[in-house]
């Protein structure tokens, strides 16, 4: 079993994280048991090790993250990628809804560092400043995924079905976000 920090909030589901130095917190809903946490974590366990074998991989063969390859952002980096994102996300969330035919609430730009987006019950959306560095096409699946959220407030076979009729590429663009996006979120705040 794994050494792991739990973290207990109003979410609906459970979540495994792993940071860069290979700590390990598990996000949980109030009213889930431990035995179901715990039960949880062990159907996780080949990802988990996976997730460590890469962090320990990439320690050890490069044992200083170089600056150049994770340059550090600055308040004023996210301030101007805030301003970028607040400049151009509404645009294309207004497009993509119309495409899809779902209303929404309010967007909110944030600089966050475990999320890209998200949608409330409400419709309100948030999304993540850091998308601005990532390719426009990832930031339409972004995009197209919350607002498909309108529809489904799941992860279903449904929601999928959806987000693939407007976005026949999702996998390949939610690999990308796998393989990528870590880096995006854990450059280094000065």
């Amino acid at each position: 079993m794994y050494d792991y920090e739990l973290i207990r909030s109003r979410r609906r589901s459970i979540a495994i994280e792993i940071d860069r130095t290979g700590s390990i917190q598990v996000r949980a809903p109030y009213n889930v048991g431990n035995m179901k946490i715990r039960q949880f974590v062990e159907d996780k366990s080949a990802w988990i090790d996976k997730t460590l074998k890469k962090i320990e991989e990439t320690r050890l063969s490069d044992e200083v993250i170089s600056t150049d390859r994770l340059p550090s952002l600055t308040e004023t980096d996210i301030r101007t990628l805030t301003e970028e994102a607040g400049r151009v996300i509404p645009g294309r969330v207004a497009y993509w809804a119309g495409e899809i035919g779902v209303s929404y609430g309010r967007i909110t730009i944030r600089h966050q560092r475990s999320r890209w987006g998200s949608c409330s019950a409400k419709g309100n959306l948030n999304f993540n400043c850091l998308l601005m560095q990532a390719p426009p096409e990832i930031l339409d699946y972004v995009i197209i995924h919350e607002l498909c959220h309108r529809r489904h407030m799941n992860h279903s076979r449904e929601f999928w079905d959806e987000v693939g009729r407007f976005c026949p590429e999702y996998k390949t663009r939610r690999r990308w976000l796998r393989e990528n996006g870590n880096e995006l979120m854990t450059k280094e705040f000065i």
